[in-house]
């Protein structure tokens, strides 16, 4: 048994480094498809402390840990010798990923499903990769825009339709699970994620809040939470967390108020005051609010 598992650890190795040469951030994931390290976190003694999103620098933050850089994809592999597959981060450059999950245990025709959507959207469906999983679903990838932030849902879209979005990861090709393995559909391998059509694009992202009903997020009234959220940031993962964070404010009504916070949280992660500025100011104009 413990042959086998080594096998597929660097089976999983090898697939989840041909990812990273198109520039797909990965992290190892064990037979449950949950990640592979565990919590350095998981015996905190103060569980009010701000969540670590890597800055610790220790491996065991989930999708935070994920790269596409081929010394720290070993080295993540390395601390995970009991690995069999590897996830791919949603969200992040060069494709910011969008993944579309087609599931059959919930009974529903989700393909179906999807389908009767683009025809009610009057989208198509374009050619992109399509992953199947041992299940009988399937993912498919999709590009999105670099300055919006599509969040994660689970059957919002209808029964048996999950998306994955910003912090969230797909199980990527070649890994081995409980239930068998993960592979890419015929004729697809070759395709890059194809751009998410822009009718689809706008059932992904949640309505704005109507002014005057803000939704405070997790009852943190300050923004210190959003802040904190952007300081978190890893390359490649910083524009993305800052737009998302500055649509919360805006949302809440804390915007203008965050707006100086925001920024210099921003710089200091490496985006420089001008790109910092230009984000926010789309995500004002994104939740309907002037800049």
């Amino acid at each position: 048994m413990a042959t086998i598992d080594r096998q597929a650890t660097t089976l999983a190795l090898a697939h989840a480094l041909s990812a990273a040469e198109r520039g797909l951030a990965v992290i190892p994931l064990s037979r449950t498809k949950l990640p592979a390290l565990r919590s350095p976190h998981r015996d905190d003694p103060d569980p009010g402390r701000p969540p670590c999103h890597g800055e610790c620098g220790h491996f065991g933050h989930g999708v935070h840990d994920a790269s596409a850089d081929p010394a720290r994809v070993r080295a993540l592999f390395a601390a995970a010798p009991r690995a069999t597959g590897y996830g791919i981060a949603c969200g992040l450059p060069p494709y910011h990923l969008i993944g579309v999950d087609l599931d059959t245990k919930t009974g529903t025709d989700a393909p179906a499903a999807l389908r009767e959507l683009a025809r009610r959207h009057l989208f198509a469906l374009p050619a992109t990769v399509v992953v199947l999983t041992p299940s009988g679903g399937r993912h498919l990838w999709l590009s999105g825009p670099a300055d919006v932030v599509v969040p994660n849902s689970a059957g919002r879209l209808a029964p048996g339709i999950d998306i994955r979005g910003a912090g969230g990861y797909l199980v990527g090709p070649g890994s081995r699970t409980e239930h068998g393995a993960y592979a890419v559909a015929p004729g697809t391998a070759h395709l890059a994620p194809a751009p998410c059509p822009p009718a689809l694009l706008r059932l992904l992202l949640p309505p704005p809040h109507p002014s005057g009903h803000p939704a405070h997020p997790a009852g943190d009234r300050s923004g210190g939470g959003l802040v904190r959220f952007v300081l978190g940031a890893h390359e490649g993962q910083r524009n993305a967390r800052l737009f998302w964070a500055a649509c919360r404010a805006y949302e809440s009504g804390i915007g203008p108020d965050l707006v100086a916070p925001l920024t210099a949280a921003a710089t200091t992660t490496g985006l420089t005051e001008r790109e910092a500025r230009a984000t926010i100011a789309s995500a004002a104009r994104r939740t309907g609010h002037h800049p």
